[in-house]
């Protein structure tokens, strides 16, 4: 059997991380230039927008099998962004944001509207729309939220260019006023710590006054939403701090029972 060549992608980013890697080492820089220069030479036609290089290793695909054979036990390398055009890989403890199979679901009543459903055009779109028509936010917070921008794109002291797929601001019944960026992923998109801490940092910088709770989605393979509320430890790992998973339905289809299941959590929870 013909062995599986790597695709231009790949080829790029094996190339450029071993013309600088070093056994022992934990991070390993790189420039856009050298994305450029390093196509040139291998002769790859990479898109104009170079940032789909990178998001393709964060978020849908592993990177070059050379580069995962480097990885000690525990730990993976990670693209991050750390300055304007400066990348590198990293070494990072293995984490991942996974919904909980073993989770409840809590039935909610589905208040998108139909032309938004019918007519959403990606998957991450659709799931943003449905999170912010249906409350979610304010329902797994407990505050009440607004939408503030979609798709914000900014600089962050020490990572560059970041872009937040939707930030909300909120308060809560004490007066307490939250900053809220959300990443949305569908699809066979992956949940990424990166972007959750790229999230946190940009609010911490932008929106110092505000307390940040950094909340991550995601579409389940049965049109569940999972939502997860993300934080970061005194050793600046990700770590989760909630977990919930959400089926929008039509109102007729939530049972006396569940409401009777939700009344009893509800009270063991106050």
């Amino acid at each position: 059997m013909k062995e599986k060549q790597p695709n231009r992608y790949q080829a790029l980013v094996a190339k450029i991380f071993k013309k600088s890697y070093k056994k022992g080492i934990t991070s390993v820089p790189f420039s856009r230039e050298e994305l450029i220069e390093t196509a040139d030479q291998l002769g790859i036609k990479i898109p104009k927008n170079l940032g789909d290089v990178l998001y393709s290793f964060r978020y849908r695909n592993p990177l070059p099998a050379e580069i995962l054979a480097t990885q000690p036990k525990g730990q993976e390398w990670v693209i991050e962004g750390v300055g304007r055009a400066l990348y590198e890989f990293k070494l990072a403890p293995i984490n991942r944001i996974a919904p909980n199979p073993n989770l409840v679901t809590i039935k909610l009543p589905d208040a998108t509207p139909e032309i938004i459903a019918m007519n959403s055009l990606s998957d991450e779109q659709a799931l943003l729309a449905k999170v912010r028509y249906n409350r979610l936010i304010d329902i797994f917070l407990g505050v009440a939220s607004y939408s503030l921008q979609n798709h914000l794109r900014t600089t962050v002291k020490g990572l560059g260019q970041i872009e937040i797929d939707e930030v909300y601001v909120g308060v809560d019944r004490y007066g307490c006023q939250y900053i809220i960026p959300v990443q949305a992923k569908g699809g066979n998109d992956q949940l990424s710590v990166i972007q959750a801490r790229q999230d946190i940092a940009c609010c911490s910088e932008k929106f110092p006054g505000l307390k940040c709770r950094a909340i991550s989605a995601q579409f389940m393979d049965d049109s569940r939403i999972a939502l997860f509320e993300l934080c970061l430890d005194a050793e600046g790992v990700v770590r989760t701090v909630e977990e919930r998973h959400y089926l929008l339905v039509p109102g007729d289809q939530i049972e006396p029972s569940d409401l009777q299941n939700y009344r009893q959590r509800s009270s063991q929870a106050s």
